[in-house]
């Protein structure tokens, strides 16, 4: 059997084309298994960010998604021949988008995560998209996010928000991560597909979400109500909010929910990672809104 076939190099640019039942625990390895280095000093934060993707899918993702305009794309010279790398350069060509095939030691000096996989892209950062739009939205399904701090952890929340049918995000200004490179890895471009919006303070957005008419569901340890018997309406907009890690949902977020729910746990661990409780929180929002939907109307 011949060897893998390396990919060479191309001649620079192709112009070509607590949440838990007890409470939610946000330490640990990141689930990317990387961190996010500091080779140049960090820009201030300024919007969502987002700008810089890196990582195969996630650069495939943003090509596809079309959403936003695309920069430039790098990838490793004499990498193992693989068929996303195709569809990425392939793309680049259809699109009009500089492909750069560097030198490992070039790359490095401007990735930001060790788990890149030889890849990564510039873009225009994501844009926020205004509360009041996402909230008023057929069948909304909001995810509000209280303080998550972990790149790793909201990443891995962006990724099963999407695949849960999750119609927008709602992060707050300080005090919390965005939309760093690492997450957008983790997320594996599910950013391309999420609407997001950036909010001054969660108990101010949770205000107006109450005034929108959203049913506001905070996972919390000490909640009274399980998460798995709240009745749930079809077509009633409804939003999920997580705390952060350690922490969980800040006391003025408490106040502000329609309800406190926990997740039952039957083990002997007293915590849930906040990306797991939040996957758990999302599929049962899914289930309990299609059981609903599924359930003929009475003669």
């Amino acid at each position: 059997m011949s060897a893998p076939r390396k990919r060479g190099r191309r001649g620079g640019a192709n112009k070509g084309g607590p949440p838990a039942n007890r409470k939610a625990d946000g330490g640990g390895r990141r689930p990317d298994g990387g961190n996010e280095r500091n080779r140049r000093p960090p820009r201030a934060a300024k919007g969502l960010g987002g700008d810089q993707i890196e990582g195969r899918h996630a650069v495939r993702e943003l090509l596809l998604a079309g959403n936003r305009r695309v920069r430039e794309v790098w990838v490793i010279e004499e990498l193992d021949d693989a068929p996303i790398l195709e569809d990425i350069e392939e793309l680049c060509h259809e699109l009009r988008i500089p492909h750069k095939v560097v030198t490992r030691r070039r790359f490095s000096t401007e990735a930001l995560t060790e788990s890149h996989q030889g890849v990564l892209a510039r873009a225009e950062p994501v844009p926020s998209t205004e509360l009041d739009v996402l909230a008023t939205r057929p069948g909304a399904f909001l995810l509000v996010l209280d303080g998550v701090t972990d790149p790793g952890n909201l990443g891995a929340i962006l990724r099963t928000a999407e695949c849960a049918g999750v119609t927008g995000v709602v992060v707050p200004k300080h005090r919390a991560v965005h939309l760093t490179p690492t997450v957008t890895k983790t997320a594996a471009g599910a950013i391309e597909h999420l609407p997001m919006a950036l909010v001054g303070g969660i108990p101010t957005a949770l205000r107006m979400l109450n005034q929108l008419g959203v049913r506001t569901i905070g996972l919390d340890a000490g909640g009274e109500e399980s998460l798995f018997e709240l009745p749930l309406e079809a077509d009633q907009p409804v939003a999920l909010v997580l705390g952060a890690e350690g922490d969980g949902l800040s006391r003025l977020v408490r106040e502000r929910v329609d309800h406190l729910a926990n997740i039952p746990l039957g083990g002997r661990l007293n915590s849930l990672n906040v990306a797991m409780a939040g996957a758990v929180a999302c599929f049962e929002v899914v289930r309990r809104r299609t059981a609903v939907s599924d359930v003929p109307p009475s003669a």
